[in-house]
């Protein structure tokens, strides 16, 4: 973005405030904050619209992402209906074959029966001599005089129409596995063209939101600049100046500050008393032991190592900069850094909030200041803007990623008394 010639306009100032110890120039100095007040201008009016795209995209990707999801269970459905009706359809398959061993049976069976009257008499049934019984019987049901070969042949006919029937099922019963399967065919397209989708979107969203990213730093940036030529750059004596400036700027009251700072690091004293390189030798040995599923906890233990060395380079600090160590109780990282024991990837989520705060073009998580300043930032997102107890335990939850009854009950103590923190 063009800044024209105000940062070196600035720093000339600056230098010769400095030399002779009051404001040299004053039109200088005002020309130079007018023309970074129009740059943050500008720059605020393209951070609104890039915001406005991603905000856009973040939406149509909610909607594929939904879209997914249904389809997703589309999918699983046809699955499950193609695998219900394959065992259907082998339930009617072995059913037609019991049918079939039926019919051959029953034709053997009449086969025998027609062999054995040829043999015993070449007379027709109807004509063999009734008894008296018989004749009535033969009257009352006519049905009486069918031969065994009539009857023989109904009952084939009746395990015929079984067996059509059973064929017809099969027959629909394949029929609706087809649709099912093209169901899935195309389920199976529509998840294939969303999932690319989906990636075309995220990829969009991720430049997108690197471009809100970069114009929120230059404009950090430059209100820090600003800050900074107009005397608006501040910088605390002590914790107390410190918690009072963050409570102004954040409207997170001071006694919560201080319940939360004394139970993180003792009002800032005790920030850590590890190195990264032993904060990092203890939890790969621990994510090792317990196997695969913490893969992903070493990738972001090198990511946070990665990030760290980097401010710390860019602060002028060593990379043995002292960090919280890794914790004896559970499976978990340590690398907590400063006065408001940030990971290196959360203080890097909150730089640019904390340099338009305080005016500091390189925040340090070290400073009283920019600490306590971050601390109160990530407080007042966690909606900690009152003193209620039931708003400290939402709070508490937040910032350290779980319930502790001691965390919490110490910082309603001190929330409370933290006077009693100066006598």
């Amino acid at each position: 973005m063009k800044r024209n010639s105000a940062p070196v306009r600035f720093v000339a100032l600056l230098l010769l405030s400095g030399i002779l110890g009051m404001p040299l120039f004053p039109s200088l100095a005002a020309d130079s904050a007018d023309e970074l007040k129009d740059d943050i201008e500008s720059a605020q009016k393209k951070l609104e619209k890039a915001q406005a795209k991603a905000d856009a995209l973040s939406g149509q990707l909610n909607r594929i992402n939904s879209s997914l999801v249904t389809t997703q269970a589309a999918i699983a459905l046809a699955k499950s209906r193609i695998a219900a009706a394959t065992t259907d359809i082998e339930r009617k398959a072995a059913e037609i074959e019991l049918i079939e061993q039926r019919i051959e049976e029953n034709r053997l069976i009449l086969a025998g029966l027609v062999r054995e009257m040829k043999a015993e008499s070449e007379e027709p049934l109807f004509s063999m001599v009734l008894s008296g019984d018989e004749v009535t019987r033969a009257l009352d049901d006519p049905g009486h005089l069918l031969t065994v070969g009539e009857r023989m042949s109904a009952v084939l006919a009746d395990i015929r129409s079984s067996q059509d029937q059973a064929s017809q099922e099969r027959e629909t019963l394949e029929r609706l596995k087809t649709e099912h399967e093209d169901t899935l065919a195309d389920r199976l397209d529509e998840k294939q063209d969303l999932a690319a989708d989906q990636r075309e979107t995220q990829a969009d969203l991720a430049d997108q939101q690197k471009i809100v990213d970069r114009l929120r730093k230059e404009i950090a940036e430059m209100q820090s600049d600003l800050s900074v030529l107009t005397g608006k750059s501040y910088d605390a004596k002590d914790i107390r100046e410190a918690v009072e400036f963050a409570s102004d700027e954040t409207g997170v009251p001071e006694g919560v500050l201080y319940g939360f700072l004394k139970m993180e690091t003792n009002l800032g004293a005790n920030t850590g008393q590890c190195t990264y390189a032993e904060v990092e030798k203890v939890s790969v040995a621990r994510y090792k032991k317990y196997g695969s599923k913490y893969k992903a906890s070493i990738a972001l233990l090198y990511k946070r190592r990665d990030l760290f060395y980097d401010l710390v380079d860019e602060l002028g600090y060593g990379k043995n900069k002292k960090v919280s160590c890794s914790p004896s109780g559970y499976i978990g990282q340590g690398g907590a850094m400063g006065v408001p024991q940030f990971m290196s990837d959360v203080w890097a989520g909150y730089e640019s909030q904390i340099r338009s705060a305080t005016g500091h073009k390189t925040p340090d998580p070290w400073n009283l200041t920019d600490g306590v300043m971050a601390m109160a930032l990530k407080l007042r997102k966690a909606g900690a803007t009152s003193s209620k107890e039931s708003v400290i335990k939402k709070a508490s939850i937040s910032y350290l990623g779980t319930y502790n009854a001691n965390y919490y009950n110490g910082i309603v103590y001190w929330s409370k008394n933290y006077k009693l923190l100066f006598k």
